[in-house]
């Protein structure tokens, strides 16, 4: 397949509308469509917004306004040199909620869109209406599994390399971003994801601009902050309850992020929670199997 432009990629046509909004000092890229209630769909490591490309016509049709976000550094939306932390990346989502003109928003995030959903519910409940984190465990649950558990550990070792400086940004694009189409496959359970059009969408979608070392800032935040006072104080925050319905989903053969990490975060919920774990799916469910998953989305959401 030939090589895709990074910005035809970013603004992929389709049923959906492109908008950029700003939020918490920073400009953001949103495709959305549909109208009633705002659902709020945030991407992970290492796609973008054309991730929920199937779930923004699926909202719509339920009912729903749809809105798929770039997060800060990737893709469409503004590259700032600072601002990876989860007290300034949650404020982004919620300063989003309200750009669009809503008070607040069911969040549904993948990987660290998930970890961010999470975030959001603790330190902006007001803009909260509910959250469904996508494999991703409650950031504490997270932490402890990374601390005492060698299995999560090992599955997480990517991580690891990704925190020296300059290397990995390297690695990342060498060869037209084609480290983005390996992880994928290697996070990947099914044969089917990525075909041919994911892996090129993307691959180009890291090559724009400064995405790859903004895209790898989240995980240096997230090992280099454990022993730091910021890291200390976020921690201690995320012991506050959630009210909020949650629905989690879980790829039973997650690589990456372990199903044994992901489960007992709901501890830390006091409102309605449901668990969902998906057989035969690795560390992207809504790409792996989106029809089951656009089911159990549309079918939750009913009920928040």
């Amino acid at each position: 397949m030939t090589a895709l432009d990074p910005e035809e990629v970013i603004l992929a046509e389709g049923p959906w509308t492109h908008r950029d909004v700003p939020a918490n000092g920073a400009r953001f890229h949103v495709a959305e469509m549909g109208r009633g209630p705002l659902v709020l769909l945030l991407h992970g490591f290492p796609t973008f917004w054309w991730t929920w490309r199937r779930a923004l016509p699926a909202l719509a049709a339920a009912g729903y306004r749809a809105a798929a976000m770039d997060l800060r550094g990737y893709a469409g939306s503004d590259h700032p040199p600072r601002g990876y932390d989860p007290f300034t990346l949650s404020a982004d989502v919620t300063g989003v909620i309200r750009s669009l003109g809503e008070r607040h928003a069911v969040v549904v995030g993948h990987g660290w869109g998930g970890f961010l959903a999470w975030t959001a519910a603790v330190l902006h409940p007001e803009a909260i209406r509910g959250i469904a984190p996508v494999s991703m465990p409650h950031p504490r649950r997270l932490r402890r599994s990374m601390i005492g558990d060698s299995a999560q550990r090992r599955a997480s070792s990517y991580m690891f390399g990704f925190q020296v400086p300059a290397s990995p940004e390297r690695d990342l694009l060498e060869d037209r971003a084609a480290e983005v189409g390996r992880l994928i496959r290697s996070w990947s359970a099914t044969p089917h994801f990525p075909d041919a059009t994911a892996d090129a969408t993307y691959r180009a979608a890291m090559l724009h601009l400064n995405t790859a070392h903004c895209a790898l800032e989240y995980h240096r935040w997230a090992l280099r902050s454990i022993p730091r006072p910021d890291g200390i104080r976020f921690v201690r925050r995320m012991k506050d309850p959630i009210w909020a319905p949650v629905m989690q989903v879980q790829g039973a053969d997650d690589p990456t992020v372990l199903s044994s990490s992901s489960r007992g975060s709901e501890t830390y919920v006091q409102g309605p929670y449901r668990w969902v774990e998906v057989p035969g799916c690795g560390h992207f469910p809504h790409e792996e199997q989106p029809e089951a998953f656009l089911d159990e989305l549309v079918s939750w959401l009913a009920t928040t």
